[in-house]
């Protein structure tokens, strides 16, 4: 007995479609899912988005949407995603300030600051959400399951908890100079100390 087509070619995966508003705003649509519900009479299809949102300046979120029709599905994504969107401090406007753990469920991703050149090291949706905020160097990994929403949601844990020197001097009431001074100071006198010592002796 012949199998008949799957309306929508099933489960896909879709990175590459990349769409921009007239508010800069991207949207990038990580995967879409058919989804079939069992009623009395047959079964009735959806289909199932995840989209991931920004405008490359810092600013990202996620959404998710079901509908009868694939671009009715992507447009509920979309909107929840634009509406959950959060803000993410970066480095020289390229990458993280730090290195970040990040867990949703079985979904377990690292993050890692990198230098400048590196570019995105990462795959699939994790790398949606990097060029979606405009991070141009990191290198990301995921440990734990490769479930497309886990992957994602573990991801926005992780940036969540992403903190500047300016937040982390506004939280103790301090300058940046007062958190980053010290350290330099010493990595300046620690040469000219290693310099006097044969002298010295």
């Amino acid at each position: 007995m012949a199998r008949e087509p799957r309306e929508g070619g099933g489960r896909r995966r879709d990175r590459e479609r990349e769409d921009r508003d007239d508010d800069g705003i991207i949207d990038k649509l990580v995967t879409i899912n058919r989804v079939a519900k069992v009623v009395k009479g047959g079964r009735r299809f959806a289909f199932a988005a995840l989209v991931v949102v920004g405008d490359q300046k810092g600013r990202v979120g996620y959404g998710a949407g079901k509908a009868r029709e694939v671009p009715e599905a992507i447009r509920k994504a979309t909107e929840r995603a634009k509406r959950g969107m959060i803000r993410v401090p970066m480095k020289e406007g390229r990458t993280l300030h730090h290195d970040v753990e990040g867990r949703f469920g079985a979904g377990h991703v690292v993050l890692r600051t990198a230098s400048a050149g590196t570019g995105i090291i990462a795959g699939g949706p994790l790398r949606a959400v990097f060029e979606s905020l405009g991070i141009h160097d990191v290198v990301a990994k995921s440990l734990g399951s490769r479930n497309s929403h886990n992957m994602v949601k573990a991801t926005f844990e992780a940036l969540g908890r992403c903190v500047s020197p300016r937040m982390v001097a506004n939280r103790r009431g301090k300058k940046v100079s007062d958190l980053l001074g010290p350290r330099r100071d010493q990595a300046q006198a620690q040469p000219s100390a290693e310099a006097e010592a044969p002298a010295n002796g």
